[in-house]
């Protein structure tokens, strides 16, 4: 398992990992399930989550420059349905937009275009993350002729991978109609809640891309099942996630402040909604590959600090783009999240998104998350 560069003060340990058909009918969209109630106070509480009013009792200080300027970096900075009306009938909560009903989803990011703008970022700082490339698998230019990236957002990664491939059909699915109309002859999308039966023939992809459905997927070993079915043999699946939980080597991640929060709230969040967010800390990408019956599986774990405090060039880039990524709708990661599993209101969110902002302009507060790519491969 390869992992990225040295930490400052110390480097820090890779996250351990535990030791690690013929397809169905479409399946009919089952009916909306009621909404759980919130966590009670008494839940919270045990599961480490600090109450709204922590945060509005606790000092803002006037906002300073944040100071990445003076850093290492310096400052360079499923059933598919057409395309009709009524999928653009967003729903809404707490003044922002989500997808419409289809299928079993419950994407818990937005959709307007606040949130989209913020998305189109977060496809370079990904790249970014995987030293300048959209993939990490060995594909042969050769033999890849059909592609699939499921969940595919605005749609960005499936434009440049049909860029980098153009002999290839690029298909990117998702259940938000964001992407944009005028595309490469070779991409096409379509409106698809990958957690329903896919309905693409066995052996159709050369290439199945996942990136980021933490909080999305609801039984990770059956979308692996399926990658493995629609995927020719020699073919290859990939994933790429993130872990919610803010880590420190120095002690500066306190669990009780904003950092040291986080990632209980969106480990909670999971719980609720039953997508979970604990993808890294569960192994679920080289669990449900080896479960479906890949092979020559890989995992590579990559460290990103947020912010540019870290030393090496190149980790300092990654955090850079990493913050830039999250503080351009903060507040649309977390309302939906902190609204229905704690019952905050938008300026409770707003408060906490504040403390998280001040925290990460600390340069003492030497916070950093893992992510995570592991890929597979279908015997021929």
């Amino acid at each position: 398992m390869a992992s990225s560069s040295g930490q400052t003060p110390k480097s820090p340990k890779s996250p351990q990992s535990p030791e690690a058909a013929s397809p169905a009918p479409a399946a009919a969209p089952a009916p909306a399930a009621a909404p759980a109630p919130l966590l009670s106070a008494e839940a919270a509480t045990a599961a480490g989550i600090l109450p709204a009013s922590h945060w509005a009792d606790q000092p803002l200080p006037e906002e300073r420059p944040d100071d990445d300027t003076d850093s290492t970096f310096g400052s360079d900075v499923s059933s598919t349905a057409s395309l009709t009306s009524s999928i653009f009938e967003y729903r809404t909560h707490h003044g922002r937009t989500y997808h419409g009903d289809i299928g079993n989803a419950e994407a818990w990011e937005p959709n307007d275009q606040h949130h989209v703008d913020a998305m189109d970022v977060a496809h370079h700082c990904h790249t970014v993350c995987l030293g300048g490339k959209l993939f990490m698998s060995p594909l042969d230019k050769k033999r890849v002729q059909k592609v699939v990236d499921i969940g595919t957002g605005t749609g960005l990664w499936a434009i440049d991978f049909a860029d980098e491939f153009p002999n290839a059909v690029v298909i990117g699915t998702d259940v938000s109609p964001i992407q944009p109309s005028w595309v490469p002859p070779n991409v096409k999308f379509e409106l698809d809640d990958c957690n329903q039966e896919w309905t693409w023939a066995d052996n159709t992809f050369d290439f199945v891309h996942m990136r980021m459905l933490m909080g999305v997927i609801a039984d990770w070993h059956d979308i692996f099942r399926q990658a493995y079915r629609t995927c020719k043999p020699g073919g290859y699946v990939e994933t790429f996630i993130g872990s919610p939980q803010f880590k420190s080597d120095d002690g500066s991640v306190k669990p009780d402040s904003a950092l040291g929060q986080w990632g209980n709230i969106f480990s909670e969040g999971g719980k609720k909604f039953g997508r979970t967010f604990d993808g890294i800390e569960e192994d679920l990408q080289r669990k449900g590959m080896e479960a479906a019956g890949f092979v020559d599986i890989e995992v590579k774990d990559i460290l990103c600090p947020i912010g540019t405090w870290h030393k090496d060039k190149e980790a300092a880039e990654r955090g850079l783009w990493w913050k830039m990524s999250l503080d351009m709708d903060l507040e649309g990661y977390l309302t939906y999240i902190c609204a229905n599993l704690l019952g905050w209101t938008v300026e409770e969110t707003k408060v906490y998104c504040a403390h998280v902002r001040k925290e990460w302009a600390d340069r003492s507060i030497h916070g950093y998350v893992w992510l995570r790519v592991a890929w597979g491969r279908k015997p021929e």
